[in-house]
């Protein structure tokens, strides 16, 4: 009994090593990718502000990014992996590369039909989309313009999805990271070299969308082909696992895509708002997605193959094991992160956004989005975890409920809220219908599965409270040191933020090893071993 034990422990120190590696390639590449995306909006908010031309852009990409989030990055990768982990596991390559064949091929069918469908009925979709646009024909014109000409994103990036689907269960993870930063990079580059070769300039970044979606997927196509799935035309649709697949698809749209949805209600309602409204929610979600983007979808893509694996398996109890780790790993790094973007939301707008057509009233109204966005982090990211936790046990009824009741919630209190908070009550409801979905969910799965370790969950929530307050109070003080309000003087906001972040992160990193943080003391012998090699 007792080799058993040892052998069970060494494999989930092991699970554990490549979730952490994992996740450490997968956030390292997105570091790169989120700080191209701030050069982005910084780029996009001097150019053009936060006005007409953008609510219009931002509204008319929120389409196509609102089918990609849902149907690629959602119930594709919930519905995908876990079948094709359990078929690479228990039939071998060979099964494997001719599922991936014949899903590719049903994709790309189904995926260009949806597009062509997109583009005509773009008039249609838009007013349902933004009926407060109807008031003003000129924007309404102007949406439906850009989003003809983004659709077709969602092409390219559905099958992008796929291609990382099938690369992260092989533990490929960098290629599919970086390649965000490549659509970053284009729609920078058309945003300032194009911007003049348009009547209507914005025109230009959604060229610079389209351009960078298909270069994504282009990216992913050799390393396949080095792995040995160089993709081919099959038309087995009957095979069973596809049939699996297209089971799982349906609930999983909604299961995982609920965060998505309540963001996109959120932007519908905030067409009856004041004009810049749109655009307020639009920055302050890129900002919240930045520690999004690189630790909450670097541990969850880390952690969902490893789930899929075992769930294979039958080892319900190294899955749990993943799963608690995953969920303390994403604790350690969000209540401080959170804390973070509260303290310096309005002087983050001001260093990055501030100048030309963005004012300091708008980094302001940015800023104020962003701290109730913030205050859902954790549950966020945690939801991101435990959602395709139901999918790697091949139960979607589960998430499909508890995302329906946390969008219930989120359209009653954005109804509410909005009418005395504007576009700020439409970003707190946001974050209380993320709370409902991660205390629906950890009940449930508790109720299927048993415990998976929640004093252990709830100590390292605790602990990464104690050790944020003072890293977020000395941080403040720090931030007092410059006048946000005036423009200009970037060296020295970004000397006084940046003092700021680091001091506030070294007393995070300190007070958790004083306190003997489980996730700190793992982080720091990795760090160690890394050394050690070197």
């Amino acid at each position: 009994m007792e080799q058993v034990q040892q052998v069970f422990r060494g494999f989930v120190v092991s699970e554990k090593k490549h979730i952490v590696r994992a996740a450490g390639v997968l956030g390292s590449a997105t570091v790169l990718s989120r700080i191209m995306g701030m050069v982005r909006d910084m780029v996009v908010s001097r150019l053009f502000g936060a006005g007409f031309a953008t609510d219009a852009f931002f509204a008319a990409f929120q389409i196509p990014n609102m089918l990609r989030r849902f149907f690629a990055e959602g119930a594709l990768t919930s519905a995908f992996v876990p079948t094709f982990s359990e078929c690479y596991t228990k039939r071998g390559e060979d099964e494997a590369r001719e599922l991936a064949n014949t899903c590719f091929t049903l994709l790309t069918i189904l995926m260009a039909v949806i597009t062509v469908a997109g583009i005509i009925l773009s008039p249609q979709i838009v007013r349902i989309m933004f009926p407060g646009f109807s008031a003003e024909p000129s924007k309404l014109d102007l949406t439906v313009l850009l989003n003809r000409l983004m659709f077709p994103y969602i092409f390219f990036v559905s099958l992008l999805a796929l291609c990382m689907g099938i690369l992260n269960t092989l533990r490929h993870f960098f290629t599919p990271a970086i390649s965000t930063v490549f659509l970053n990079l284009s729609m920078i580059f058309c945003a300032v070299f194009l911007h003049g070769a348009f009547q209507v300039p914005i025109v230009s970044l959604a060229v610079g969308v389209l351009a960078g979606g298909l270069i994504q997927l282009l990216l992913q196509l050799p390393v396949l082909w080095s792995r040995g799935f160089a993709f081919r035309v099959r038309f087995d649709f009957g095979n069973p696992e596809v049939k699996r697949i297209a089971m799982l698809m349906g609930p999983s749209i909604f299961g995982v895509g609920v965060y998505y949805l309540n963001i996109t209600v959120g932007n519908i309602l905030a067409s009856f708002l004041p004009q810049g409204s749109v655009s307020y929610l639009y920055y302050a979600q890129r900002l919240f997605e930045f520690p999004q983007g690189i630790f909450t979808v670097s541990v969850a893509q880390a952690v969902l193959p490893s789930m899929s694996r075992q769930a294979a398996e039958g080892d319900i109890a190294a899955l749990k094991e993943s799963l608690q780790f995953g969920l303390r790993l994403l604790i350690f790094i969000t209540i401080p992160a959170m804390g973070g973007l509260i303290i310096c939301a309005t002087p983050i707008f001001s260093l990055l956004f501030m100048g030309g057509e963005f004012d300091f009233a708008k980094a302001q109204q940015c800023g104020i989005a962003l701290v109730q966005y913030s205050l859902g982090l954790s549950c966020v990211a945690m939801v991101r975890v435990l959602a395709p936790a139901f999918y790697a046990l091949k139960d979607t009824r589960t998430p499909v409920i508890t995302a329906f009741a946390a969008f219930f919630v989120n359209f009653v209190f954005s109804l509410l809220l909005m009418q005395y908070m504007l576009h700020a009550g439409l970003a707190l409801a946001s974050s209380i219908s993320a709370l409902c979905n991660m205390l629906l969910l950890m009940y449930l799965l508790r109720k299927r599965i048993g415990g998976f370790g929640g004093r252990r969950i709830a100590i390292a929530a605790l602990k990464g409270l104690l050790a944020s307050v003072p890293a977020c109070f000395i941080a403040l003080l720090i931030l007092r040191g410059v006048d946000w309000s005036q423009s200009g003087a970037k060296i020295l906001k970004l000397a006084d933020l940046g003092g700021a972040v680091f001091a506030a992160v070294l007393i995070y990193a300190g007070l958790s090893l004083l306190l003997k943080s489980e996730e700190a003391l793992e982080l720091k012998r990795l760090v160690q071993r890394r050394f050690a090699k070197g």
